[in-house]
Protein backbone atom coordinates (compact mmCIF):
# COMPACT_ATOMS: atom_id res chain seq x y z
CA UNK A 1 0.00 0.00 0.00
CA UNK A 2 3.14 1.97 0.11
CA UNK A 3 2.06 3.29 -3.39
CA UNK A 4 0.50 6.44 -4.44
CA UNK A 5 -2.41 6.46 -6.21
CA UNK A 6 -4.60 3.11 -6.67
CA UNK A 7 -2.89 0.45 -8.78
CA UNK A 8 -5.53 -2.42 -9.70
CA UNK A 9 -8.54 -1.58 -11.79
CA UNK A 10 -11.79 -1.94 -10.72
CA UNK A 11 -13.48 -3.86 -13.24
CA UNK A 12 -10.26 -6.26 -12.74
CA UNK A 13 -9.70 -6.78 -9.34
CA UNK A 14 -12.18 -5.57 -7.93
CA UNK A 15 -11.93 -6.46 -4.08
CA UNK A 16 -8.20 -5.30 -3.92
CA UNK A 17 -9.08 -2.26 -5.65
CA UNK A 18 -12.24 -1.13 -2.93
CA UNK A 19 -9.08 -1.82 -0.61
CA UNK A 20 -7.08 0.54 -1.84
CA UNK A 21 -9.24 3.46 -2.44
CA UNK A 22 -10.70 3.20 1.03
CA UNK A 23 -6.97 3.08 2.83
CA UNK A 24 -5.79 5.04 0.35
CA UNK A 25 -8.57 7.52 0.28
CA UNK A 26 -7.87 8.32 3.98
CA UNK A 27 -11.16 6.74 5.15
CA UNK A 28 -10.24 4.54 7.57
CA UNK A 29 -6.94 1.92 8.60
CA UNK A 30 -7.05 -1.12 10.52
CA UNK A 31 -7.57 -1.84 14.00
CA UNK A 32 -4.87 -4.14 16.17
CA UNK A 33 -7.85 -6.41 16.09
CA UNK A 34 -8.89 -8.65 13.44
CA UNK A 35 -12.22 -7.75 12.06
CA UNK A 36 -12.12 -4.19 13.71
CA UNK A 37 -11.37 -0.48 11.40
CA UNK A 38 -10.30 2.90 12.80
CA UNK A 39 -12.74 5.36 10.63
CA UNK A 40 -10.53 8.15 10.58
CA UNK A 41 -11.71 12.06 10.30
CA UNK A 42 -12.75 12.31 6.58
CA UNK A 43 -14.48 8.87 6.77
CA UNK A 44 -15.98 9.94 9.86
CA UNK A 45 -17.11 13.14 8.05
CA UNK A 46 -18.92 11.42 5.48
CA UNK A 47 -20.68 9.43 8.28
CA UNK A 48 -21.51 12.93 10.20
CA UNK A 49 -22.82 14.02 6.45
CA UNK A 50 -25.61 10.79 6.30
CA UNK A 51 -26.05 11.09 10.14
CA UNK A 52 -27.04 14.76 10.00
CA UNK A 53 -29.66 14.11 6.76
CA UNK A 54 -31.12 11.02 8.63
CA UNK A 55 -31.29 12.60 11.82
CA UNK A 56 -33.38 15.90 10.54
CA UNK A 57 -35.89 13.04 8.86
CA UNK A 58 -36.03 11.55 12.00
CA UNK A 59 -36.80 14.24 14.18
CA UNK A 60 -39.26 16.03 11.48
CA UNK A 61 -41.10 12.44 11.97
CA UNK A 62 -41.53 12.81 15.49
CA UNK A 63 -38.47 10.66 16.16
CA UNK A 64 -36.41 11.31 19.78
CA UNK A 65 -32.39 10.61 20.40
CA UNK A 66 -31.53 8.77 23.13
CA UNK A 67 -28.70 6.48 24.52
CA UNK A 68 -28.32 2.93 25.95
CA UNK A 69 -25.54 1.40 27.68
CA UNK A 70 -23.59 -1.19 25.48
CA UNK A 71 -23.55 -4.26 28.36
CA UNK A 72 -27.09 -6.45 27.73
CA UNK A 73 -27.22 -9.15 30.80
CA UNK A 74 -27.59 -12.88 29.80
CA UNK A 75 -30.44 -13.38 31.61
CA UNK A 76 -32.55 -9.99 29.96
CA UNK A 77 -31.00 -11.49 26.16
CA UNK A 78 -32.73 -15.13 27.47
CA UNK A 79 -36.28 -13.83 28.27
CA UNK A 80 -36.92 -13.28 23.75
CA UNK A 81 -34.57 -16.96 23.13
CA UNK A 82 -35.61 -17.24 19.28
CA UNK A 83 -34.09 -13.52 18.97
CA UNK A 84 -31.42 -13.86 20.74
CA UNK A 85 -30.48 -17.43 19.25
CA UNK A 86 -29.57 -16.21 16.01
CA UNK A 87 -27.09 -13.64 17.22
CA UNK A 88 -25.11 -16.07 19.46
CA UNK A 89 -23.01 -17.26 16.78
CA UNK A 90 -21.81 -13.61 16.60
CA UNK A 91 -21.92 -12.21 21.00
CA UNK A 92 -18.80 -10.80 22.24
CA UNK A 93 -18.81 -11.55 26.18
CA UNK A 94 -17.85 -10.11 29.24
CA UNK A 95 -17.00 -12.29 32.03
CA UNK A 96 -14.44 -10.65 33.99
CA UNK A 97 -14.38 -6.88 35.87
CA UNK A 98 -10.73 -6.33 36.44
CA UNK A 99 -9.19 -9.84 38.36
CA UNK A 100 -12.64 -11.01 39.02
CA UNK A 101 -15.29 -13.07 37.38
CA UNK A 102 -18.83 -11.50 36.92
CA UNK A 103 -21.81 -13.53 38.53
CA UNK A 104 -23.38 -13.14 35.44
CA UNK A 105 -21.72 -13.19 31.61
CA UNK A 106 -22.92 -9.59 29.82
CA UNK A 107 -23.10 -9.60 26.09
CA UNK A 108 -22.02 -6.80 24.23
CA UNK A 109 -24.65 -5.40 22.30
CA UNK A 110 -25.21 -6.79 19.31
CA UNK A 111 -28.19 -5.26 18.70
CA UNK A 112 -30.81 -3.45 21.35
CA UNK A 113 -33.94 -4.69 21.00
CA UNK A 114 -33.81 -6.89 24.34
CA UNK A 115 -32.24 -4.07 26.44
CA UNK A 116 -34.61 -0.97 25.03
CA UNK A 117 -38.02 -3.40 25.86
CA UNK A 118 -36.74 -4.23 29.13
CA UNK A 119 -36.44 0.08 29.68
CA UNK A 120 -39.49 0.14 27.41
CA UNK A 121 -41.83 -1.68 30.05
CA UNK A 122 -40.95 0.73 32.62
CA UNK A 123 -41.18 3.93 30.34
CA UNK A 124 -45.23 3.17 29.34
CA UNK A 125 -48.10 2.38 31.27
CA UNK A 126 -51.24 4.42 29.28
CA UNK A 127 -52.07 5.37 25.95
CA UNK A 128 -50.83 8.72 26.85
CA UNK A 129 -47.52 7.24 27.07
CA UNK A 130 -47.72 6.28 23.00
CA UNK A 131 -46.67 6.25 20.46
CA UNK A 132 -42.93 6.32 21.82
CA UNK A 133 -40.24 6.65 18.81
CA UNK A 134 -36.57 6.67 20.36
CA UNK A 135 -34.11 6.10 18.07
CA UNK A 136 -29.93 5.86 19.04
CA UNK A 137 -27.14 6.43 17.41
CA UNK A 138 -24.40 3.84 18.62
CA UNK A 139 -22.62 0.77 17.91
CA UNK A 140 -22.86 -2.77 17.44
CA UNK A 141 -20.34 -5.54 17.85
CA UNK A 142 -20.99 -8.91 16.42
CA UNK A 143 -18.30 -11.30 15.94
CA UNK A 144 -17.21 -11.02 12.07
CA UNK A 145 -14.06 -13.77 12.67
CA UNK A 146 -14.25 -15.28 9.07
CA UNK A 147 -15.07 -13.30 6.64
CA UNK A 148 -14.47 -9.19 6.90
CA UNK A 149 -14.76 -6.44 4.56
CA UNK A 150 -13.82 -2.76 5.93
CA UNK A 151 -17.31 -1.07 6.35
CA UNK A 152 -18.94 -3.57 4.72
CA UNK A 153 -18.79 -6.23 7.53
CA UNK A 154 -17.06 -5.88 10.39
CA UNK A 155 -16.71 -6.26 13.99
CA UNK A 156 -17.85 -3.35 15.40
CA UNK A 157 -19.84 -0.85 13.24
CA UNK A 158 -21.70 2.73 13.76
CA UNK A 159 -25.38 2.86 12.99
CA UNK A 160 -28.32 3.93 14.03
CA UNK A 161 -31.12 2.07 15.09
CA UNK A 162 -34.59 3.19 15.81
CA UNK A 163 -37.11 1.47 18.38
CA UNK A 164 -40.68 2.21 18.69
CA UNK A 165 -43.93 1.48 20.25
CA UNK A 166 -47.26 1.92 19.20
CA UNK A 167 -50.81 1.55 20.67
CA UNK A 168 -52.68 -0.66 17.35
CA UNK A 169 -51.15 -2.89 14.70
CA UNK A 170 -51.77 -0.13 12.04
CA UNK A 171 -49.50 2.44 13.78
CA UNK A 172 -46.81 -0.20 13.55
CA UNK A 173 -47.14 -1.05 10.19
CA UNK A 174 -47.15 2.11 9.10
CA UNK A 175 -44.24 3.57 10.94
CA UNK A 176 -42.29 0.39 9.41
CA UNK A 177 -43.29 1.73 5.72
CA UNK A 178 -42.26 5.39 6.92
CA UNK A 179 -39.28 4.56 7.83
CA UNK A 180 -38.49 2.64 4.43
CA UNK A 181 -39.16 5.76 2.32
CA UNK A 182 -37.24 8.16 4.50
CA UNK A 183 -33.79 5.67 3.97
CA UNK A 184 -35.05 5.17 0.23
CA UNK A 185 -34.88 8.56 -0.29
CA UNK A 186 -31.26 8.92 1.62
CA UNK A 187 -30.01 6.37 -0.51
CA UNK A 188 -31.40 7.66 -3.78
CA UNK A 189 -31.46 11.24 -3.65
CA UNK A 190 -27.95 11.67 -1.35
CA UNK A 191 -25.97 8.81 -1.81
CA UNK A 192 -27.18 8.35 -5.40
CA UNK A 193 -28.12 4.64 -5.06
CA UNK A 194 -31.32 3.19 -6.76
CA UNK A 195 -32.56 0.37 -4.52
CA UNK A 196 -35.27 -1.95 -4.76
CA UNK A 197 -37.38 -1.98 -2.11
CA UNK A 198 -39.85 -5.12 -0.67
CA UNK A 199 -39.94 -7.59 1.57
CA UNK A 200 -37.32 -9.90 3.05
CA UNK A 201 -38.36 -13.60 2.69
CA UNK A 202 -39.61 -15.28 5.75
CA UNK A 203 -36.14 -17.08 5.72
CA UNK A 204 -34.43 -14.14 5.51
CA UNK A 205 -36.22 -12.00 7.86
CA UNK A 206 -34.92 -10.71 11.32
CA UNK A 207 -35.51 -13.00 13.86
CA UNK A 208 -38.15 -11.98 16.20
CA UNK A 209 -40.32 -9.53 13.42
CA UNK A 210 -43.47 -10.49 11.86
CA UNK A 211 -41.91 -9.72 9.04
CA UNK A 212 -38.79 -7.30 7.50
CA UNK A 213 -38.95 -4.52 4.95
CA UNK A 214 -35.49 -4.21 3.01
CA UNK A 215 -33.37 -2.21 0.60
CA UNK A 216 -31.23 -3.98 -1.73
CA UNK A 217 -28.88 -2.39 -4.09
CA UNK A 218 -26.24 -3.47 -6.65
CA UNK A 219 -22.70 -3.64 -6.38
CA UNK A 220 -20.33 -3.70 -9.16
CA UNK A 221 -19.38 -6.77 -9.19
CA UNK A 222 -22.73 -8.42 -9.30
CA UNK A 223 -23.40 -8.58 -5.86
CA UNK A 224 -25.78 -7.10 -3.56
CA UNK A 225 -25.91 -5.28 -0.36
CA UNK A 226 -28.11 -4.99 2.16
CA UNK A 227 -28.64 -1.49 2.91
CA UNK A 228 -31.29 -0.90 5.19
CA UNK A 229 -34.17 -3.15 6.84
CA UNK A 230 -37.38 -1.59 8.70
CA UNK A 231 -39.03 -4.49 10.91
CA UNK A 232 -42.22 -4.66 12.15
CA UNK A 233 -41.98 -6.60 15.19
CA UNK A 234 -45.83 -7.17 16.30
CA UNK A 235 -46.14 -7.90 19.97
CA UNK A 236 -43.43 -10.65 19.75
CA UNK A 237 -41.48 -8.31 21.79
CA UNK A 238 -43.89 -6.80 23.80
CA UNK A 239 -45.91 -9.96 25.31
CA UNK A 240 -42.08 -11.61 26.56
CA UNK A 241 -41.23 -7.90 28.13
CA UNK A 242 -44.50 -7.23 28.88
CA UNK A 243 -44.66 -4.03 27.61
CA UNK A 244 -48.29 -2.84 28.07
CA UNK A 245 -50.61 0.12 27.87
CA UNK A 246 -54.06 0.89 29.49
CA UNK A 247 -56.22 1.96 26.76
CA UNK A 248 -59.27 4.11 26.58
CA UNK A 249 -61.34 1.18 26.66
CA UNK A 250 -59.84 1.00 30.44
CA UNK A 251 -58.48 -2.30 29.58
CA UNK A 252 -54.80 -3.37 29.26
CA UNK A 253 -53.50 -4.23 26.01
CA UNK A 254 -49.76 -5.29 24.43
CA UNK A 255 -48.23 -2.78 22.50
CA UNK A 256 -47.11 -2.96 18.59
CA UNK A 257 -43.07 -2.07 17.76
CA UNK A 258 -40.89 -1.89 15.18
CA UNK A 259 -37.01 -1.39 14.88
CA UNK A 260 -35.10 -0.50 11.91
CA UNK A 261 -31.50 0.90 11.01
CA UNK A 262 -28.60 1.60 8.81
CA UNK A 263 -25.04 1.55 9.46
CA UNK A 264 -21.82 2.64 8.04
CA UNK A 265 -21.76 0.19 5.39
CA UNK A 266 -23.40 3.34 3.44
CA UNK A 267 -20.01 4.51 3.06
CA UNK A 268 -18.80 1.36 1.75
CA UNK A 269 -21.45 1.03 -0.97
CA UNK A 270 -20.81 4.82 -1.90
CA UNK A 271 -17.19 3.61 -2.64
CA UNK A 272 -18.39 0.48 -4.74
CA UNK A 273 -20.61 2.06 -6.93
CA UNK A 274 -19.44 5.42 -7.72
CA UNK A 275 -15.79 4.91 -7.54
CA UNK A 276 -13.42 4.55 -10.69
CA UNK A 277 -9.59 3.59 -10.96
CA UNK A 278 -8.36 6.90 -9.74
CA UNK A 279 -10.46 6.63 -6.14
CA UNK A 280 -13.55 7.81 -4.57
CA UNK A 281 -16.34 9.95 -6.39
CA UNK A 282 -18.21 11.02 -3.56
CA UNK A 283 -22.20 12.69 -4.58
CA UNK A 284 -22.27 16.48 -3.55
CA UNK A 285 -24.79 16.12 -1.14
CA UNK A 286 -23.21 13.78 1.09
CA UNK A 287 -19.55 14.96 0.14
CA UNK A 288 -17.81 16.94 3.03
CA UNK A 289 -15.91 19.08 0.45
CA UNK A 290 -17.72 19.23 -2.30
CA UNK A 291 -14.93 21.83 -4.25
CA UNK A 292 -11.60 22.24 -3.48
CA UNK A 293 -9.93 25.27 -5.04
CA UNK A 294 -6.03 24.85 -5.74
CA UNK A 295 -3.77 27.59 -6.90
CA UNK A 296 -1.21 27.02 -9.92
CA UNK A 297 1.40 29.73 -10.23
CA UNK A 298 5.35 29.95 -11.41
CA UNK A 299 7.15 31.76 -9.36
CA UNK A 300 7.14 34.18 -6.74
CA UNK A 301 6.11 36.77 -9.50
CA UNK A 302 2.64 35.02 -9.90
CA UNK A 303 2.09 34.04 -6.91
CA UNK A 304 0.51 36.52 -4.55
CA UNK A 305 -2.15 37.40 -7.08
CA UNK A 306 -3.46 33.62 -7.55
CA UNK A 307 -3.16 33.02 -3.96
CA UNK A 308 -5.19 36.60 -3.37
CA UNK A 309 -7.84 35.49 -5.79
CA UNK A 310 -8.30 32.07 -4.31
CA UNK A 311 -8.92 32.99 -0.75
CA UNK A 312 -11.52 35.79 -2.72
CA UNK A 313 -13.07 33.29 -4.35
CA UNK A 314 -12.76 30.86 -0.84
CA UNK A 315 -14.77 33.63 1.20
CA UNK A 316 -17.19 34.14 -1.93
CA UNK A 317 -18.47 30.47 -1.78
CA UNK A 318 -17.77 29.15 1.82
CA UNK A 319 -21.45 30.45 2.84
CA UNK A 320 -23.07 28.02 0.21
CA UNK A 321 -20.52 25.14 -0.19
CA UNK A 322 -18.15 22.99 1.71
CA UNK A 323 -15.47 24.85 0.25
CA UNK A 324 -11.56 23.76 0.67
CA UNK A 325 -8.86 26.15 -0.19
CA UNK A 326 -5.47 23.70 -0.82
CA UNK A 327 -2.89 26.03 -0.31
CA UNK A 328 0.02 23.99 0.81
CA UNK A 329 3.04 25.23 -0.96
CA UNK A 330 5.24 21.57 -0.75
CA UNK A 331 3.24 19.79 -3.54
CA UNK A 332 2.60 20.68 -7.10
CA UNK A 333 -0.35 21.07 -8.24
CA UNK A 334 -0.39 17.63 -10.28
CA UNK A 335 -0.21 16.30 -6.99
CA UNK A 336 -2.82 18.40 -5.56
CA UNK A 337 -4.87 17.20 -8.37
CA UNK A 338 -4.31 13.61 -8.26
CA UNK A 339 -4.73 13.56 -4.39
CA UNK A 340 -8.28 15.21 -4.28
CA UNK A 341 -9.79 13.16 -7.06
CA UNK A 342 -8.46 10.59 -5.19
CA UNK A 343 -10.62 11.41 -2.63
CA UNK A 344 -13.49 11.96 -4.94
CA UNK A 345 -14.27 15.48 -4.51
CA UNK A 346 -16.79 16.17 -6.61
CA UNK A 347 -15.42 19.60 -8.08
CA UNK A 348 -11.65 20.94 -8.62
CA UNK A 349 -11.37 24.83 -9.18
CA UNK A 350 -7.75 25.74 -10.46
CA UNK A 351 -6.66 29.10 -10.75
CA UNK A 352 -3.86 30.57 -12.66
CA UNK A 353 -2.09 34.02 -13.97
CA UNK A 354 -4.18 33.94 -16.68
CA UNK A 355 -7.53 33.15 -14.83
CA UNK A 356 -6.84 36.09 -12.81
CA UNK A 357 -6.22 38.34 -15.63
CA UNK A 358 -9.26 37.46 -17.39
CA UNK A 359 -11.35 37.12 -14.44
CA UNK A 360 -12.04 33.55 -14.91
CA UNK A 361 -11.86 29.98 -13.31
CA UNK A 362 -11.21 26.53 -14.43
CA UNK A 363 -13.81 23.58 -12.76
CA UNK A 364 -13.15 20.40 -13.67
CA UNK A 365 -15.61 17.81 -12.75
CA UNK A 366 -14.57 14.67 -10.82
CA UNK A 367 -17.28 12.51 -12.27
CA UNK A 368 -16.18 12.65 -15.75
CA UNK A 369 -13.53 15.12 -15.66
CA UNK A 370 -15.38 17.83 -17.87
CA UNK A 371 -13.51 21.43 -17.69
CA UNK A 372 -15.06 24.81 -18.15
CA UNK A 373 -14.12 27.82 -17.70
CA UNK A 374 -16.37 30.26 -16.10
CA UNK A 375 -16.36 34.06 -15.13
CA UNK A 376 -16.19 34.95 -11.64
CA UNK A 377 -19.56 36.30 -11.72
CA UNK A 378 -21.47 33.57 -12.95
CA UNK A 379 -19.36 31.03 -10.49
CA UNK A 380 -22.03 30.68 -7.94
CA UNK A 381 -25.22 29.98 -9.78
CA UNK A 382 -22.69 27.87 -12.31
CA UNK A 383 -21.38 25.35 -9.33
CA UNK A 384 -24.78 25.33 -7.69
CA UNK A 385 -25.78 23.99 -11.25
CA UNK A 386 -22.86 21.64 -12.06
CA UNK A 387 -22.83 19.92 -8.24
CA UNK A 388 -26.75 19.25 -8.88
CA UNK A 389 -25.96 17.91 -12.21
CA UNK A 390 -23.01 15.69 -11.22
CA UNK A 391 -25.34 14.22 -8.58
CA UNK A 392 -27.96 13.77 -10.92
CA UNK A 393 -25.26 11.65 -13.26
CA UNK A 394 -23.87 9.65 -10.78
CA UNK A 395 -27.76 8.14 -10.11
CA UNK A 396 -28.62 8.01 -13.38
CA UNK A 397 -25.34 6.32 -14.08
CA UNK A 398 -25.81 3.76 -11.37
CA UNK A 399 -29.56 3.28 -11.85
CA UNK A 400 -28.47 2.28 -15.75
CA UNK A 401 -26.43 -0.19 -14.21
CA UNK A 402 -28.86 -1.80 -11.90
CA UNK A 403 -31.11 -2.34 -14.96
CA UNK A 404 -28.52 -3.51 -17.19
CA UNK A 405 -27.91 -6.05 -14.57
CA UNK A 406 -31.07 -7.32 -13.84
CA UNK A 407 -32.62 -10.16 -15.69
CA UNK A 408 -35.91 -12.02 -15.45
CA UNK A 409 -35.47 -15.74 -16.41
CA UNK A 410 -37.97 -18.27 -16.87
CA UNK A 411 -35.54 -21.11 -16.75
CA UNK A 412 -32.88 -22.69 -13.71
CA UNK A 413 -30.48 -22.88 -16.15
CA UNK A 414 -31.02 -19.09 -17.49
CA UNK A 415 -30.81 -19.04 -13.47
CA UNK A 416 -27.34 -20.18 -13.21
CA UNK A 417 -26.44 -18.45 -16.39
CA UNK A 418 -27.04 -15.14 -15.19
CA UNK A 419 -26.60 -14.80 -11.21
CA UNK A 420 -23.08 -14.25 -11.06
CA UNK A 421 -23.77 -11.06 -12.84
CA UNK A 422 -26.22 -9.15 -10.92
CA UNK A 423 -29.84 -9.64 -9.81
CA UNK A 424 -32.09 -12.27 -11.32
CA UNK A 425 -36.04 -12.06 -11.60
CA UNK A 426 -37.48 -14.87 -11.26
CA UNK A 427 -41.23 -16.41 -10.42
CA UNK A 428 -40.73 -18.28 -6.77
CA UNK A 429 -44.07 -20.84 -5.30
CA UNK A 430 -42.94 -19.40 -1.76
CA UNK A 431 -41.56 -22.91 -0.92
CA UNK A 432 -38.75 -22.41 1.65
CA UNK A 433 -37.49 -25.38 0.38
CA UNK A 434 -36.85 -24.49 -2.88
CA UNK A 435 -35.12 -21.27 -1.80
CA UNK A 436 -32.70 -23.29 0.10
CA UNK A 437 -31.98 -25.37 -2.17
CA UNK A 438 -31.45 -22.68 -4.89
CA UNK A 439 -28.59 -21.23 -1.75
CA UNK A 440 -26.93 -24.46 -1.79
CA UNK A 441 -26.64 -25.01 -5.21
CA UNK A 442 -26.04 -21.58 -6.60
CA UNK A 443 -24.74 -19.39 -3.61
CA UNK A 444 -27.73 -16.88 -4.54
CA UNK A 445 -30.35 -15.76 -1.62
CA UNK A 446 -33.51 -14.23 -2.27
CA UNK A 447 -32.95 -10.64 -1.75
CA UNK A 448 -35.93 -9.03 -1.82
CA UNK A 449 -39.83 -9.46 -2.43
CA UNK A 450 -40.68 -6.16 -4.38
CA UNK A 451 -44.27 -4.93 -3.20
CA UNK A 452 -46.92 -6.26 -4.97
CA UNK A 453 -44.20 -8.73 -7.09
CA UNK A 454 -46.91 -10.25 -8.65
CA UNK A 455 -48.20 -7.28 -10.54
CA UNK A 456 -44.86 -6.29 -11.34
CA UNK A 457 -44.32 -4.82 -15.00
CA UNK A 458 -45.46 -7.42 -17.64
CA UNK A 459 -45.37 -10.39 -15.54
CA UNK A 460 -49.04 -9.86 -14.42
CA UNK A 461 -50.04 -13.27 -14.94
CA UNK A 462 -49.17 -16.20 -12.90
CA UNK A 463 -46.07 -17.85 -13.28
CA UNK A 464 -44.05 -21.05 -12.48
CA UNK A 465 -41.94 -21.62 -9.79
CA UNK A 466 -37.77 -21.20 -11.25
CA UNK A 467 -37.04 -24.40 -8.99
CA UNK A 468 -39.87 -26.72 -8.83
CA UNK A 469 -41.59 -25.29 -11.90
CA UNK A 470 -44.98 -24.65 -9.51
CA UNK A 471 -47.45 -22.64 -9.90
CA UNK A 472 -45.94 -18.94 -8.59
CA UNK A 473 -47.50 -15.88 -8.10
CA UNK A 474 -44.53 -13.84 -6.33
CA UNK A 475 -41.38 -12.45 -8.22
CA UNK A 476 -38.32 -12.54 -6.20
CA UNK A 477 -34.94 -10.95 -7.06
CA UNK A 478 -32.17 -13.43 -5.99
CA UNK A 479 -28.20 -12.39 -6.23
CA UNK A 480 -25.00 -13.37 -4.36
CA UNK A 481 -24.52 -11.00 -1.22
CA UNK A 482 -22.26 -9.25 1.04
Amino acid sequence: MSELGVTVKKDVEFGEWYIQVVLKSNLLDYAPIKGFIVLKPYGYAIWERIREVADKRFKETGHQNAFLPTLIPESLLSKEAEHFEGFKPEVFWVTHAGNDELGERLALRPTSETLAYEIFSRWIRSYRDLPLKINFWNTALRAEIKSTKPLIRTSEFLWQEGHTVHASREEAEQEAMLMLSIYKEIMEEYLAIPVIAGYKSDKEKFVGADYTLTLEALMPDGRALQMGTSHNLGQNFSKPFNIKFLDKDGREHYAWQTSWGISWRLIGAVVMVHGDDKGLILPPRIAPIQLVIIPIFYGDESKDAVIAKCRSIHAMLKDRFRVHLDDREEYTPGYKFNDWELRGIPLRLEIGPRDVKQGKVVLVRRNDGRKASVGDEELLDVITNMLEDIQRSLYEKALKFLNDHTFFVSSYDEFKDHIEHGFVKAYWCGSQECELRIKEETGADIRVIPFNSHDEGIYKQEGRCIYCDKSAMKIAYFARAY
